[in-house]
């Protein structure tokens, strides 16, 4: 039975996958049903009631009314399940409970529908994809839920915990069992489960095989000469963290100074570095661990960065609903990377990272769903050329309108306009497949950093490229 100190300690380190909070009992009581559905479906987990988002305990008064309100439709979840709401005192306040158990007969139903645990957030399961997909990882098993017989407490990276609770705003003074059962990381036979190998696991590749990063950087635009090959293993967050190192000294970084030089650097990367953060992390909780036989790769190339991992699209989530829709093939770990704060909401990282690559004026990233699922994200090739009278910058004098002139977009937007003076930024976004929000941003940007300045009357005007011998006049003219 779960103890008041039990609660203080799940509620201190908040919700997830595990973990759901509610601050009063909902007006649909189904509410609650679905949530305790969904974590049957899953790994389990735990129902609080009377505790707030902000992990505050506030409690709760749930007269019998209520109570039996709750036990009827927890009732109507079928094949049943032995849940029961538990008042326990915390505080000096009340705190409803219902604690899940991983159901051992799989799907679980309510009013007709499957409810899942994806990461922190429950999602019923609407389409014909994603129950066919539910019942085939039901059959064998989420990978990272599965017990690992060849684990145990002396292989966890000691040295990954303290960050770990850090990063997850769990107090340093909580003690590591303790996380590990409130994560729920052990199976039912008490072995940890593969997602807790793989996520705090000293070496999990010596046990888990391929369950590492290979890093390959290519001279030039295919796969004839390789000049730098690294693989990466350790726990899921080094890898993360190891492989954006390897990043940062191949990819092209400068740096915004604010100001008049006194102001903070900032690093400005060719590709985002978010975005390129966010498909990492989207490989590592979402790659097909049953394939024994692949790595995550990054490749990089003189003209963009690959990065793949085993598993393609899951058939959960049609073509239509990509990018708009999540399902992990391992929710545990995803939930693990969503405590650390790693990965946004569900069904986000795609468009993130499409909106990154756009406001960086870069080409549309691309995305294949088959076999690997991998993702490109177009870089400024190391070949590309500053059009005529296309002002260049030192490289020691890194402020921030010199800058992003290497961003390959706006040296697009300057040849067009150093050829067509009157051009409209809609005939911009059509040449150059941006959207006209993206050149609307690259066009303000240009204008602030001095580089460029509209003429004449906002129609029939024309862009004037500021260059040493055509400075802008200290009259300002009226804008496009």
């Amino acid at each position: 039975m779960i103890t008041a100190a039990d609660i203080s300690l799940l509620v201190a380190s908040g919700e997830g996958y595990n973990a759901e909070f509610k601050v009063a009992v909902p007006a649909r009581v189904k509410d609650l049903s679905e949530e305790v559905c969904a974590f049957a479906n899953a790994a389990g987990g735990v129902v609080l009631i009377g505790v707030n988002d902000q992990n505050e305990i506030k409690g709760v008064n749930i007269d019998n009314a209520k109570r039996s309100a709750i036990q009827n439709s927890m009732g109507e979840i079928t094949p049943a399940l032995n849940c029961q709401l538990q008042l326990v005192e915390v505080a000096g306040k009340t705190v409803g409970v219902i604690e899940v158990p991983s159901g051992p007969n799989k799907p679980y139903v309510l009013s007709g529908a499957i409810y899942v645990r994806i990461g922190p957030n429950s999602q019923k399961l609407t389409t014909t994809e994603e129950m066919r997909d539910f019942f085939q990882q039901a059959n064998r098993i989420y990978f990272d839920e599965a017990p690992c017989p060849d684990f145990n407490a002396g292989q966890i990276d000691e040295s990954f915990l303290p960050i770990f609770k850090a990063e997850a705003n769990i107090s340093s003074g909580v003690p590591n069992e303790q996380i590990f059962e409130n994560l729920r990381l052990y199976a039912a036979n008490g072995q940890f489960k593969n997602g807790a190998v793989l996520f705090f696991g000293r070496e999990p590749e010596q046990i888990i095989d391929k369950a590492m990063v290979r890093c390959i950087a290519f001279d030039g635009a295919d796969k004839r000469f390789i000049k730098d090959d690294k693989s990466f293993g350790g726990n899921l967050h080094l890898q993360y963290q190891k492989s954006m190192a390897w990043l940062r000294e191949r990819i092209n970084i400068a740096y915004d100074i604010e100001g008049q030089g006194s102001g903070p650097r900032k690093e400005v990367w060719e590709i985002p570095e978010t975005a390129l953060k966010e498909a990492l992390v989207n490989a590592l909780a979402h790659r097909d661990y049953y394939d024994r036989g692949a790595l995550i790769h990054i490749e990089l190339f003189s003209d963009r960065v690959e990065i793949s991992n085993p598993g393609g699209l899951v058939s959960a989530i049609p073509d239509k609903e990509f990018g708009k829709r999540s399902h992990s093939r391992n929710p545990l770990i995803f939930g693990l990377f969503a405590r650390m704060h790693l990965v946004e909401q569900v069904g986000s990282g795609i468009g993130r990272i499409k909106q990154l690559m756009a406001e960086a004026g870069l080409p549309e990233p691309q995305f294949q769903t088959s076999g690997m699922f991998t993702v490109v994200l177009p870089r400024v090739s190391e070949t590309d050329k500053a059009p005529k009278n296309y002002p260049t910058s030192k490289p020691e004098s890194r402020v921030k309108s010199r800058v992003k002139s290497r961003v390959k977009s706006r040296v697009k937007i300057m040849e067009l306009i150093a050829s067509q003076p009157n051009i409209t930024m809609p005939e911009m976004a059509a040449k150059t497949k941006l959207t006209l929000k993206a050149i609307e941003k690259q066009i303000a940007l240009l204008k602030e950093e001095g580089l460029l300045r509209r003429e004449g009357p906002t129609h029939g005007g024309h862009w004037v490229i500021v260059t040493p011998e055509h400075p802008a006049n200290n009259n300002p003219t009226k804008q496009h």
